[in-house]
């Protein structure tokens, strides 16, 4: 009877063993795919949260200081970007300055014709620029002109003056929505530097 007992003792004894070598030898692998999952999930939304901020449209802002530089930094100088030239988009209402190799160097708010009045495709900055006019048929004028198309007919320029040359802060405010008669408008201080930094035959690239 004592031996049949240490016999059935022994038994439990090696099966409470092997249950808590297999309960110990299972748990980290567990808690390792566990934490490999959670490491896979993690991964998966940091890159959803980067896809989509990639991909975000631009947002103008609520107001557009018409009268200001578009950005706080310094405007690129063209002779320390040599092949740079300039994109217009006409979805975004913005004007990027690129690099050679397509970086932006600069992004501007801006105004393109109502109607699909602006043309598209590829131009060079032409011959003729200037620091005013104004045209009595559509009584209205603008600073810092310069000519993309037709020599004088389309133009980049600074939002629209009155005859008296006081800018017309009314058409002003709609900078960043579709405003002009197909030129490009842009802030007082983006057209300024526009007109006297942006050398004769830059490529320029109209789209949407």
């Amino acid at each position: 009877m004592t031996r049949r007992k240490l016999i059935v003792l022994s038994a439990w004894v090696i099966l409470l063993a092997a249950f808590l070598i297999l309960f110990f030898v299972t748990r980290p692998k567990t808690a390792g795919t566990q934490s490999q999952s959670s490491s896979v999930q993690s991964q998966t939304s940091q890159a959803a949260v980067s896809s989509r901020k990639k991909t975000a449209p631009k947002v103008l802002p609520a107001k557009i200081d018409w009268q200001a530089a578009s950005e706080k930094k310094a405007y690129p100088v063209f002779s320390e970007n040599p092949g740079a030239w300039v994109q217009v988009s006409l979805k975004e209402q913005l004007v990027y300055v690129k690099a050679q190799d397509g970086r932006t160097l600069y992004t501007m708010y801006c105004s393109s014709g109502l109607d699909n009045t602006t043309p598209t495709g590829t131009f060079y900055i032409q011959a003729e620029r200037g620091p005013s006019f104004f045209n009595p048929s559509l009584n209205e004028g603008a600073n810092y002109w310069v000519s993309f198309k037709d020599h004088g007919v389309y133009l980049f320029h600074s939002v629209p003056t009155s005859a008296d040359k006081s800018y017309n802060a009314a058409e002003a405010e709609k900078l960043g929505h579709p405003a002009s008669h197909g030129c490009i408008r842009l802030t007082v201080s983006d057209a300024k530097w526009f007109y006297e930094n942006v050398p004769f035959n830059t490529k320029v690239v109209i789209g949407d």
